[in-house]
């Protein structure tokens, strides 16, 4: 099997580069709004927004930045198949402006963004992204009544375009092989994700100069999860706001094609260090899948349970009809892909079933 993923340095608010209904599922986690860190890349994109934090007016500066994420979700809506899906990580804000403390519903405003273009919101999940700092907890301390609860969940928001599932062949391959173990959907499908946290991303460029800095950034578990439960082998995975990569590094390891866009192309650096070991870290992840699925069977037999069916791929039996077909694939070579244009990247990846 192989894959393809490309890259587009460019702006997300135009992916001219992306075909209309040309991507199944879209997986990214956007710049909050509202988050002090990313003041500067929404004043870039318009100064309106600089403008209101400066005259300490939250609530334009909340709606401003919101309105360039508008942008992409109109070229989401364009890209998408029918019945394809997003998948969309983001976290809500507290900030202080002018003596005055409040929330910034970040999820609320992206939710009513996605139904205005049409799109079905469906039940979203919630995942714990702990603070480690002492002073994470704000307010009178332990007097009442002033204090605040702490922020430390994200959501992630799923939305489907139009109103019907997308369709498939009776016993295509592609989906069946795709499937995933009956223990992995009673954990993936729960609305609260207790097994996954964030986690501290320090970037650097190659002067040695700090590019990034990110608290609880976007774990590699949380695409590549999310890849498997809402795409299919021969999909293609879109990230508009590709940043270090993440998701197409998940998308190679899960099996399927991949398209980012990023403004800064320093992350495309980034990115080729951490290709550099994806064929371990895939055979890693699908040889977990494997090996969690077999403790559970033992589990199960010690519990008295018994199995009905047997997988064809692997020596081991499964809860259901719908996963015997379940096959693994890991990452057997990545080759660069001249595009002879400087502001595109590709790579090709060959994938081998995962064996005993």
């Amino acid at each position: 099997m192989e894959t393809t993923h490309r890259v587009f340095v460019g702006d997300s608010r135009a992916l001219e580069s992306v075909d209309d209904e040309s991507v199944e599922l879209v997986v990214t986690s956007p710049p909050y709004p509202m988050i002090e860190m990313w003041d500067d890349l929404f004043t870039s994109l318009d100064p309106a927004v600089g403008e209101a934090l400066e005259a300490g007016d939250g609530r334009a500066a909340f709606e401003a930045m919101h309105a360039q994420l508008d942008a992409v979700w109109d070229e989401l809506e364009r890209v998408l198949v029918d019945g394809g899906m997003v998948c969309l990580n983001v976290g809500d804000a507290t900030r202080s402006l002018e003596e005055s403390f409040r929330v910034y519903p970040n999820h609320a405003r992206v939710l009513e963004a996605f139904e205005a273009r049409g799109f079905d919101p469906l039940p979203d999940v919630l995942w714990r992204k702990p603070a480690n700092s002492a002073a994470k907890f704000m307010g009178s301390g332990m007097i009442p009544p002033n204090a605040y609860v702490t922020l430390e969940h994200e959501y992630v928001l799923i939305f489907r375009k139009g109103g019907e599932s997308r369709e498939f062949e009776p016993g295509a391959d592609q989906r069946y092989e795709a499937a995933y173990f009956w223990e992995e959907r009673n954990q993936w499908f729960s609305d609260v994700w207790t097994d996954v946290q964030g986690e501290l991303q320090s970037l650097a460029d190659g002067s040695g100069d700090d590019l990034r800095e990110r608290s609880a950034a976007y774990p590699l578990e949380i695409p590549y999860r999310l890849i498997c439960m809402y795409s299919a082998y021969g999909d293609t995975v879109l990230d508009p706001f590709w940043g270090t990569g993440t998701t197409s590094l998940a998308a190679m390891c899960a099996g399927r094609d991949s398209l980012g866009s990023e403004l800064e192309d320093a992350f495309l650096e980034v990115f080729t260090d951490r290709i550099d070991d994806v064929s371990t870290l895939s055979h890693a992840v699908a040889r977990a899948r494997l090996e969690r699925h077999r403790e559970f069977v033992t589990r199960r037999r010690e519990d008295g349970e018994t199995f009905e069916y047997e997988a064809t791929h692997y020596e081991t039996p499964v809860v259901t009809k719908m996963e015997r077909d379940i096959r693994f694939h890991e990452v057997a070579a990545v080759d660069s892909i001249s595009q002879n244009l400087d502001d595109e990247y590709g790579y090709r990846v060959e994938h081998a079933p995962l064996s005993e």
